[in-house]
């Protein structure tokens, strides 16, 4: 397992066994503007791609090459769910290792203004759970790398966790991270995900004493996710020394 750490819409994180590091980003960056035509990209629409490996396996991969690994956040339906789609694919086939999708929340607890005005676009347009699956239905077989849906807990509660585990695997979802719920109100999310091979990422953070991290790292699959700094998510240009003393 790989332990992420991340700050913002910046993605960095070390492989536990040999401090390699695991670069990704989102799709805007405070320093410097990226920009992609869909034009350019029209006949990916009839491409199928192999299977997704699991995103355990793409970490596992990735040590034995000695390499970084790319993982890309975006949020599903901003500005819309065409745009969304063909993001989707030119991010993987850009040589993203894994993609993760948010999910558009009307209260974005650990976000900062970036995602959540992300958030907020996508909701104005009527964003809605089904419609985002709708379009993963299409798009995920298109695509090499394994995507992970960021999610608030509220969203999964009101679906049913069992059926919301059901909806995603049968999109083609691999992962799943949830931020907003603590390790001991996690017990049927992990159940749940494990019956339906969905890899729950669970958080840490600066301030989680020692033996609760160790719980935490022992409890989640795919990856940890490392919180860099105290406080909401944020544009940084660079990542934090203390990071690797978290470790």
């Amino acid at each position: 397992m790989a332990v992420a750490a991340f700050s913002s819409v910046s993605r960095v994180g070390f492989s536990k066994s040999d401090t390699h590091l695991f670069f990704g980003s989102g799709f805007a960056f405070p320093s410097k503007r990226f920009s992609v035509s869909p034009k350019a990209f029209k006949s990916m629409a009839a491409l199928t791609a192999a299977p997704a490996v699991s995103i355990s396996k793409t970490f596992d991969k990735l040590r034995k090459r000695g390499q970084v690994a790319l993982i890309p956040y975006i949020t599903a339906s901003d500005p819309d769910f065409p745009t969304t789609a063909e993001a989707l694919k030119v991010l993987d086939s850009c040589g993203s290792d894994i993609i993760e999708l948010s999910l558009p929340y009307s209260d974005p607890l650990t976000d900062g203004p970036v995602i959540q005005v992300a958030a907020t676009r996508s909701l104005a347009r009527g964003t809605n759970f089904d419609a985002v699956i709708s379009m993963l239905r299409e798009v995920l077989p298109q695509l090499s790398c394994p995507v992970s849906l960021f999610s608030y807990y509220n969203p999964i509660l009101k679906h049913g966790i069992g059926k919301f585990m059901t909806i995603i695997k049968d999109a083609g979802v691999q992962g799943l991270v949830v931020p907003d719920i603590p390790l001991e109100e996690t017990e049927i999310l992990r159940m749940e995900s494990s019956k339906n091979n969905i890899e729950l990422v669970l958080l840490t953070t600066p301030t989680t004493p020692t033996d609760r991290m160790k719980s935490i790292v022992s409890a989640s699959k795919g990856f940890v996710y490392l919180v860099s700094s105290v406080g909401v998510t944020g544009t940084c240009t660079n990542v934090s020394a203390r990071v690797q003393t978290l470790l």
